[in-house]
């Protein structure tokens, strides 16, 4: 990969061209959620605002496969407040409206809490935890998991069911030219969740999230940020994804994803 690559490339005012860094797994046609929810928390904190606000809450809904073409970005304030605020931003594909997100903000203040968080999962740091080797998709085209996204699994294996944690970390910047904001570096790891800590196979099921939601505590300290994630799954074909964030000092929130689940 050369320097100027990034998963979206700018192309107007509020307008991206994503790259094959994009690409999702489980249609070599559209993105991987992480790359859009990443895209979108940066036009939702960035959003105008008379007073300083921080992003509680982040909900992503993936209304349509969001596909690997010329993608543009509406944002508005569906409720305004001086305290607290609710943001909506849309991702365009064309005239389609292909994914919605929407950022519960709160005035920013200084409250006398105290200093330590929750800590991490005792797990090995990133520079202790074991490089995933996605042998899965090893043939297949660049992709945002294996490509544009770094993975260290610190419990549990890619390639098998069940509970694990992992550590994330953006390989090249979200838009190129920008650095990626702490909030946006927690949006790309967030929808990882189910993919780390599936409870069905890989090799013979679907589990695709149409949503993702964040609840962030405070926001990641570096470039990496680690994901405790565990999924349970009912027979009626629904499941959940549910994960403690957290980076190398400690707790960072929790992540929510509703799972469609069927055989492939």
């Amino acid at each position: 990969m050369s320097d100027g690559d990034a998963i979206f490339q700018p192309d107007g005012p509020d307008r991206f061209r994503p790259t094959e860094l994009a690409r999702g797994p489980w249609d070599p046609t559209a993105q991987h959620g992480g790359a859009p929810a990443g895209l979108l928390a940066g036009a939702l904190e960035a959003f105008h605002s008379d007073v300083p606000m921080a992003v509680l809450r982040l909900t992503c809904e993936f209304i349509r496969p969001v596909p690997l073409t010329p993608l543009r970005v509406e944002t508005r304030i569906v409720r305004p407040g001086g305290r607290v605020q609710l943001v909506e931003a849309q991702l365009h594909a064309g005239e389609t409206v292909v994914c919605r997100a929407l950022a519960l903000r709160v005035r920013r203040a200084d409250v006398p809490a105290p200093d330590e968080v929750d800590p991490a999962p005792d797990v090995p740091g990133p520079d202790d935890s074991a490089a995933v080797r996605m042998e899965l998709f090893d043939t297949g085209p660049t992709m945002f998991a294996r490509d544009g996204m770094e993975v260290r699994m610190a419990r549990g294996a890619f390639d098998e069911v069940g509970p694990a944690v992992a550590w994330f970390r953006l390989r090249v910047p979200l838009v190129a030219g920008e650095r990626p904001t702490p909030l946006q570096r927690l949006a790309a790891a967030a929808d990882f969740g189910n993919g780390i800590s599936s409870a069905v196979p890989w090799a013979t099921h679907l589990f695709i999230n149409p949503d993702l939601t964040i609840y962030v505590e405070r926001l990641p300290e570096g470039e990496w940020v680690g994901l405790d994630a565990r999924t349970r799954v009912g027979r009626s074909g629904a499941g959940l994804a549910e994960s403690v964030l957290f980076d190398g000092r400690g707790r960072l929130g929790r992540s929510l994803q509703g799972l469609y689940v069927a055989e492939r």
